[in-house]
């Protein structure tokens, strides 16, 4: 019950901050260009507090879901006076300064998030910054379908040359059930080969069956667990399964499911000691719920990489990922919308509360810190999409108008923010409901 709390904390710290800056970005460009600013509200729907300052009113509402700005004559469909102080008496340079600041100012608090913790906390899996080789082809995935091999190093990826794991994994994640043409080296031969990624758990991701070289190191144990129960501990790392040597979790997996509930001699460094502990694997639920599979009762955490870098090395780091990331998101938005990819990649409120309340849990608070950058860039960048309602709707309707040189007609508008407005209500329910549907079968996570 802890947790859910701590869960719901977090997520009311994270998402209340990110609309609150957000909604400032609006306000503050409003203000300075003369507009009047009627509210200021973080949630939508009843007024539960607030304050009225000059012609404002600051309030918290009823449902955290969001947060708006109202500014006088905002509504292309409210009546129009002469008053100065109008949103829509504002030429449209005004008017786009507005609806684009909100955004920019979650990219900028992205931007200024990550090179903060990169001065003082920058950690990073090993295996992420090493060549695409690979070291273990799960049984039956399409890698093995495919022909792959330990030991084959994919040298080209959808027009990526000599890639990294970290270059790589995104390609793959967001082919499900997608062709997918790699180049691959095995020894001095060098020959394509197309993998069809499968959709794995709730999210529906892409997966090759094939995985790095990435120590198995145990985070979290799961209570009343068989690792629990022989007192494994966080920071031990597994070296070896039955005496044969272990190259990472997955491999682990796939060797727990041949040997399934047959008692498991493990190697175990414990800082100098080396330990040995006997388990006996139990068959249980996993992050898919169609799927279970024999696991001990850990969750893995890759070795990493602890140093700090200077403000001009963290903050060129902090541009080249956002942009990385912000590339990323829009490639997802544009697969879910061609229907390559399934919307349950999309998490919503109840997904953004569980990763706010791991981060919460974890050491230091870089972690929590790095999940609101991220969550900040998702939202800077959803909003600048071309959906009316949203920021960047708003933002089309002006290069349209001025393109056109007059306002298109008051009927078109509300025709089409009436339907982007039921469009945008089914979205919220859809992803809500697969919150649901991914949390309530279980919440394993990648627990071996």
């Amino acid at each position: 019950m802890s947790d859910f709390f701590i869960a719901i904390a977090a997520v009311a710290v994270v998402l209340g901050f990110m609309i609150l800056i957000h909604e400032f970005g609006h306000y503050a460009v409003a203000k300075l260009l003369g507009v009047r600013v009627e509210v200021f509200s973080i949630g939508f729907g009843k007024r539960l507090f607030g304050f009225r300052k000059g012609d404002t009113d600051y309030r918290i509402a009823a449902i955290p879901l969001g947060g708006y700005v109202k500014m006088s004559g905002e509504n292309p469909m409210d009546a129009r006076s002469d008053d100065p102080a109008e949103f829509m008496n504002h030429s449209r340079w005004h008017r786009f300064l507005i609806a684009i600041a909100g955004p920019t100012m979650n990219i900028l608090l992205a931007i200024f998030l990550l090179t903060a913790v990169y001065m003082v906390h920058y950690e990073y899996a090993v295996f992420l910054d090493q060549p695409a080789v690979i070291q273990g082809v799960k049984h039956d995935s399409p890698a093995a379908k495919a022909g792959l091999q330990p030991g084959d190093r994919i040298v080209k990826v959808d027009g990526i040359d000599n890639p990294t794991w970290e270059q790589l994994q995104p390609r793959v994640w967001l082919s499900p059930n997608q062709p997918l043409t790699i180049t691959v080296q095995r020894g001095e031969q060098t020959f394509q080969k197309t993998i069809v990624p499968q959709a794995v758990t709730t999210s529906e991701v892409g997966s090759a069956g094939w995985f790095p070289e990435d120590p198995v190191i145990v985070g979290q144990t799961e209570a009343d667990t068989p690792a629990a129960k022989a007192g494994l501990k966080e920071d031990d790392r597994i070296v070896a399964l039955d005496g044969k040597p272990l190259v990472s979790i997955e491999a682990m997996i796939e060797r727990l499911q041949q040997t399934k509930d047959t008692p498991v001699d493990l190697t175990v460094l414990r800082g100098n000691q080396t330990l040995d502990f006997h388990m006996t694997p139990v068959l249980a639920k996993t992050e898919d719920p169609k799927e279970q599979r024999y696991r001990l009762g850990f969750l893995n955490k890759s070795e990493t990489k602890v140093t700090k870098l200077p403000f001009a090395q963290a903050l060129s780091l902090s541009l080249e990922q956002n942009k990385k990331y912000s590339l990323l998101i829009l490639e997802l938005a544009k697969k879910i919308a061609q229907r390559k990819v399934s919307l349950r990649a999309v998490s919503g409120p109840i997904g953004i509360a569980q990763d706010a309340g791991y981060a919460a849990q974890q050491k230091g608070w870089t972690p929590l810190l790095e999940l609101t950058a991220g969550i900040s860039l998702n939202l800077g960048i959803i909003n600048l999409l071309p959906i009316p309602i949203l920021d960047g709707g708003v933002i089309l309707f002006l290069l349209i108008e001025g393109l056109m040189r007059r306002d298109v007609s008051m009927r078109i508008k509300e025709r089409v923010y009436q339907a982007a407005f039921v469009f945008l209500v089914l979205f919220a329910v859809m992803v809500i409901y697969n919150d649901l549907a991914k949390t309530l079968p279980g919440l394993m996570g990648r627990l071996p």
